[in-house]
């Protein structure tokens, strides 16, 4: 009992003591942890393309250009900011603008898509559309995406805006915010009009978005053959690497006499996903073999190198006068890095993190970055944030933890 009853005093003693601490320094105590470590995710890269007007790959056609579909990483680029008749490739800003139509609850799959007179009479690819009928939303999708159906398009545009004309405002609108410089719509579907031109930079900054956005739309654009109407109307993909190119997700084509031959494709091998955008080819199949080759470059020489994922610790870190001794230091974001196969193995990582930091700690809070450098130039940084809360030790703190562990002591 004597034991107990001295334990009990040095904890009281104890406590006061650390009460003091405390409180003397509570008023003017600054978080020395806190804003000055705020590292951005990095994922820019060197560029490894060749003057944009020279053209390595001997491609067949006008223009082209490969990026790396989730940072936009140009690859190989000639000629990519000449502007063209992008033909149906246009669609694809068609489709955006229906996808985030969907997404802020305008429209939704099921929504039943009138057509009018005008709709009916577009002419080109379509899929004979009648004033009698509507299709949902679904339906209108898989038509556009498969067979490039002008018909759906505008009936698509015309329930959505109230007219074409309207439709097409938002189409420049989104396309400006996009950074398009280089675009002018007139349609929405892509038939030729004086002045309606884009380029390949500009077709491969609106398909990463779509694809970025709305990984969903792959559901469509990746149907080689598919039928509407219960079965009365054959659909056929228009994109033969559909079939033809392993790990293709799409995406569009586009040609007319004046445009000739356009074509934005996109694959995923080996969690690397790529975009390639012909334009101008002189014939169909030009179009498929030279996106063939881009996307074949790319992936023969490029690997996307994930250094780490979202909330994985990296460190512990003592913590100072807090409710608990330690923390996790975690990534903020996932983080990695396109580079040339092969290199990935001279990468080094250096961590910018205190041997201790000073309670109190908010869940998500900076405390540190971390840095990935090849060939002693940085590549990619990230934040190291706390993953968990830690108060700052108080005096009734102390008195709870005292007070129970004397209690546990008397059992």
């Amino acid at each position: 009992m004597k034991k107990i009853y001295v334990s009990f005093i040095a904890s009281i003693v104890l406590v006061l003591f650390t009460g003091v601490i405390c409180f003397a320094d509570y008023s003017n105590y600054i978080w020395s942890n806190s804003s000055e470590l705020t590292a951005l995710v990095s994922n820019n890269v060197t560029e490894n393309y060749t003057d944009d007007t020279s053209n390595p790959l001997n491609l067949d056609c006008g223009s082209a250009i490969l990026i790396e579909q989730t940072t936009g990483q140009v690859l190989y680029s000639y000629n990519s900011h000449e502007q063209l008749r992008p033909a149906s490739v246009t669609k694809l800003m068609s489709i955006l603008l229906i996808m985030e139509a969907i997404e802020s609850g305008q429209i939704s799959y099921d929504t039943q898509i009138p057509c009018s007179e005008t709709a009916s009479s577009m002419g080109g690819s379509q899929i004979w559309l009648d004033t009698t009928e509507s299709l949902t939303v679904k339906e209108m999708l898989k038509a556009i995406c498969v067979v490039s159906a002008n018909d759906c398009v505008v009936a698509m545009a015309e329930y959505l805006a109230g007219s074409e004309d309207a439709f097409v405002d938002k189409m420049n609108q989104r396309a400006s915010e996009l950074g398009m410089n280089d675009t002018t719509f007139k349609n929405c579907h892509g038939i030729d009009e004086d002045g309606h031109i884009t380029s390949s930079y500009d077709i491969s900054l609106m398909s990463k978005e779509l694809l970025n956005k709305y990984p969903e739309i792959t559901e469509y654009t990746t149907i080689w053959n598919d039928t509407l109407r219960d079965g009365k109307s054959q659909l056929v993909n228009t994109n033969k690497l559909v079939r033809n190119y392993s790990g293709c997700t799409g995406l569009k084509t586009g040609s007319t006499s004046l445009a000739l031959y356009n074509l934005s494709a996109s694959a995923t091998r080996n969690n690397l996903s790529l975009i390639a955008v012909i334009m101008k080819a002189p014939t169909s199949a030009e179009r498929f073999s030279n996106a063939s080759k881009l996307l074949d470059y790319g992936f023969n020489n490029f690997e996307y190198v994930s250094f780490g994922k979202s909330n994985e610790v990296i460190q512990s870190v003592q913590v100072n006068k807090g409710t608990s001794s330690n923390v996790n230091a975690v990534l903020e974001t996932d983080v990695g890095k396109l580079l040339s196969k092969g290199t990935n193995t001279n990468v080094d990582k250096t961590i910018t993190l205190s041997d201790t930091i000073n309670a109190p700690i908010k869940k998500g809070d900076i405390i540190g970055s971390v840095s990935f450098s090849l060939n002693d130039e940085t590549i990619a940084t990230a934040n190291l944030i706390a993953d968990s809360n830690i108060d700052k030790l108080n005096i009734f703190y102390m008195s709870k933890s005292v007070i129970s562990n004397w209690f546990n002591l008397l059992r």
